[in-house]
């Protein structure tokens, strides 16, 4: 009776976490988040990626200030040098982090409760995208993930709508399943790895097209050239239609909400204008 292979199966820890049943786990992994969003009644999302070091701002501004102070003490050291290079460029790409944040506060004010911000989570764009739907007053969902650097949840994500997964696969899953648009904002790897999933996704027709914008064009242009891909005959012609650039969250929503009225599938109450009963960021003094 002492012995592991007496104890019942789904007390048995070891058990749990051997190989043999990953595919037990990787059910798990989905089935609780899929629960969790059916019971709170959220059918559509959009999810908005982006970068985890996106920052606000303010704080941008003051690492910025810090980081020529450092830089003119240390005249001629190249690491001062280059970490004022790197405060330079997120005090450019900060403004994104407000976009993000009207971004949630644009999708949280619609009026369809069944639509909510889905993101991964984390700091930066995903923190800004999950603050603006609380700035609204809207529920908003964050999927995190366990990583060796731990990453915790942003504090701005609606509670019972903050789960974190083991697995990415499991992630992706969900990122795609309800997913009535995906936004990227300037980010890294992580940005990337999700953008090209979805992109892939839609191109093999292994999952019906939605709109996918990328905030930031000239941001982007430089990240990937998706015109090279098509001259060198890497995609076809019409792959870079499947997404397409904006500058601003109206610019974006109103594009998203064009794309879902054209399609059918229209994602708010016609009467409704979506950018009234939003809050816009001149109003917001906090």
């Amino acid at each position: 009776m002492h012995d592991p292979s007496y104890v019942e199966a789904d007390n048995d820890i070891d058990f749990l976490h051997g190989d043999e049943t990953r595919g037990v786990r990787l059910q798990l992994d989905y089935i609780k988040a899929e629960q969790v969003l059916h019971s709170q009644g959220i059918d559509k999302t959009i999810v908005i990626f982006g970068s985890t070091r996106l920052r606000e701002p303010a704080a941008a501004e003051r690492e910025l200030a810090a980081a020529r102070q450092n830089a003119a003490g240390h005249p001629g050291d190249r690491a001062c040098k280059r970490a004022l290079k790197l405060a330079e460029h997120r005090m450019e790409l900060s403004a994104y982090y407000d976009v993000g944040r009207q971004l949630g506060r644009l999708v949280g004010g619609c009026g369809n409760p069944r639509l909510a911000v889905l993101t991964g989570g984390g700091p930066g764009g995903m923190e800004a995208a999950n603050r603006g739907a609380f700035d609204v007053g809207a529920k908003s969902v964050g999927l995190n993930i366990t990583l060796p650097r731990e990453q915790f949840p942003n504090p701005w994500l609606t509670p019972g709508l903050c789960m974190r997964f083991h697995y990415f696969a499991t992630r992706k899953m969900h990122f795609v399943k309800r997913a009535a648009a995906l936004v990227a904002l300037p980010g890294g790897f992580g940005t990337l790895d999700e953008l090209f999933c979805a992109l892939t996704l839609i191109q093999t027709r292994k999952t019906a097209p939605i709109p996918v914008v990328l905030i930031g064009e000239d941001y982007w242009r430089k990240v990937f050239n998706a015109d090279f891909l098509a001259e060198m005959g890497s995609i076809d012609d019409e792959d870079r239609e499947l997404f397409w650039y904006a500058e601003s969250a109206a610019e974006a929503w109103e594009g998203i909400l064009a794309w879902h009225r054209q399609n059918g599938s229209p994602l708010v109450d016609p009467l409704v204008d979506p950018l009234v009963s939003a809050i816009k960021p001149e109003q917001d003094k906090s």
